[in-house]
């Protein structure tokens, strides 16, 4: 992670993944890397009323673990649970704009405490239709 100043967005990649029954279950690995593609504009147009440029970061767990970054999306690996990890990457960037990317309602509530706004996965699908 950069210790930059733009916005930060962090992805809870299972969360978002698992957000549509598109058969990601028989192949969890490759829906993570589909996942990090989509989020490539991200960097350069923002998301929401976020405008770009904002840094990416997608917190990968489990079977995704292995995803590895692209040039505009950084992975994070959790070794535990993805929600501990996210909660850290937020609180490693006190200070600093955060939006958690996330529908757990519980995650919502860890990070929102942080001061960090939460959009759910269907601003996502809105971002590429821009």
């Amino acid at each position: 992670m950069t210790g930059s100043s733009l916005p930060l967005v962090v992805v809870d990649a299972a969360n978002v993944v698992g957000s549509t029954p598109d058969g990601w279950w028989r192949d969890r690995h490759g829906a993570t890397e589909r996942l990090r593609d989509r989020l490539s504009g991200l960097a350069a147009s923002g998301l929401g009323e976020i405008p770009g440029p904002v840094e990416v970061v997608m917190v990968v767990e489990g079977q995704a673990r292995t995803v590895v970054s692209s040039p505009t999306v950084t992975t994070v690996s959790a070794p535990g649970s993805g929600d501990d990890r996210i909660v850290e990457v937020v609180a490693e960037h006190d200070g600093r704009r955060c939006v958690v990317v996330t529908a757990d309602r519980e995650l919502r509530r860890r990070v929102a405490a942080l001061g960090a706004d939460v959009l759910g996965p269907s601003t996502l699908a809105a971002a590429r239709r821009r």
